[in-house]
């Protein structure tokens, strides 16, 4: 009885976690959807691009910036570099004459450099970039359109991933996953606020602002999150498009899934009141269905694989459940084995192979958590990569 009350609440977790959850969603819009009064308006924005040696990327990324469609007047770019090493300096100081501002920081990690930007920062909206994106020309526009609504405290842009060069599973994968992502936020913002922001690009009102007491964990949503905490809403705009790039690779994906997950672990304990409803309300059901419980999908997962294999013997139900389970898993391992191959590339491989990916990972960040590990700073792997050679962008 027990081994069958696993099986049935396990696959049930991971059903609800990635189906129920999204339908829930899908429903309570249709039921009493919560709109966003959009306006043309053009307020003082300060964009903070947080780097630390980008000088592959950075002098793109500052050339996008200032080809955005936004009253140059009302635009602050301002570069914080948290104790670059490489040209990331001196690359950001050539662009002073065009109105680029730079903050110069010995290393303190990511979150302690955007706060240092963000009280040097005089725009009205604060709005985040990382420095491995290409931002929409009317990106920033769509984004500030929606704080012409009072009730509207902060804006995440919708994020694509590029194409890769070559046919990596893992990359199409991450595409795969995050247009899965961005129609959860769009539900999420339908029914009131989205749970957090992506780096890649986001807006808040410069009063929203807080700073962190601990700086190990994801800057992103600690800066993002707060804001359906202190009773304004956190929307996703599907106008504001961004791009960044695909993974370099199995291994640096797998490497920063595993620090994601130990950052946002951290990010949702500092904020764990909000995952009490009787302070939260709807936002906390969606903190544990979008965040909490997709972190520990490993483990269910694997209790469910044990008891189907002690009752396959037993019933053809359970046999066809451990058949289907162990032919899932299979097709992951043959999408690792054939991820540089074209075939490595279809959904039917690569998509069980992202999946036990990120959540092989997640079960790693969640022990890296128990083991007390944090971190504050890392260094990233950059893929060779033009954000122009896309071919078919959206460039609203």
């Amino acid at each position: 009885m027990l081994a069958k009350l696993i099986v049935i609440a396990g696959l049930g977790l991971v059903a609800y976690v990635y189906a129920g959850y999204p339908m829930l969603l899908w429903l309570l819009a249709k039921l009493r959807e919560k709109r966003i009064h959009r306006a043309a308006i053009t307020p003082a924005v300060s964009m903070i691009i947080a780097v630390h040696n980008e000088e592959s990327v950075l002098s793109q990324k500052l050339e996008n910036a200032l080809a955005l469609d936004y009253p140059r007047e009302q635009l602050e770019i301002l570069v914080v570099s948290d104790g670059s090493t490489d040209d990331s300096e001196n690359i950001a100081s050539r662009y002073a004459s065009q109105g680029v501002s730079l903050l110069r920081l010995d290393r303190c990690g990511k979150l302690r450099a955007l706060e240092a930007a963000a009280a040097r920062a005089r725009g009205e909206i604060l709005a985040f970039t990382d420095a491995n994106t290409w931002v929409a020309p009317r990106a920033l526009r769509a984004l500030v359109a929606n704080f012409a609504d009072p009730d509207v405290g902060g804006v995440c842009g919708q994020k694509r991933v590029g194409r890769p060069s070559q046919a990596e599973a893992v990359a199409v994968g991450e595409g795969s996953y995050w247009k899965y992502e961005q129609l959860v936020k769009k539900l999420e913002s339908r029914t009131g606020s989205t749970i957090a922001a992506d780096g890649a690009l986001y807006a808040i009102r410069r009063e929203l602002f807080h700073c962190c007491s601990n700086p190990a964990q994801a800057d992103d949503f600690a800066i993002s999150a707060r804001i359906p905490m202190v009773g304004k809403r956190l929307v996703f705009e599907t106008d504001a498009d961004v791009w960044e790039e695909p993974p370099s690779s199995a291994r640096e994906e797998f490497r920063r899934k595993t620090r994601v997950t130990n950052h946002l672990i951290r990010s949702v304990w500092e904020a764990r009141r909000a995952l009490n409803p009787f302070r939260t309300g709807l936002f906390a059901m969606k903190l544990w269905s979008h965040k909490l419980l997709r972190y520990f999908v490993p483990f269910p997962l694997a209790l469910a694989w044990v008891a189907s294999l002690s009752l396959a013997g037993d019933s053809i139900l359970y046999a066809l459940l451990l058949g289907t389970q162990c032919a899932f898993y299979a097709l992951a391992v043959t999408g690792a084995a054939l991820q540089h191959q074209g075939v490595g590339s279809s959904p039917l491989l690569h998509t069980p192979f992202y999946f036990c990916l990120a959540h092989l990972a997640a079960l790693i960040g969640v022990f890296s958590v128990l083991r007390g590990r944090r971190i504050v700073a890392w260094t990233h792997a950059r893929a060779d990569w033009n954000p122009r050679s896309l071919g078919r962008l959206d460039t609203r």
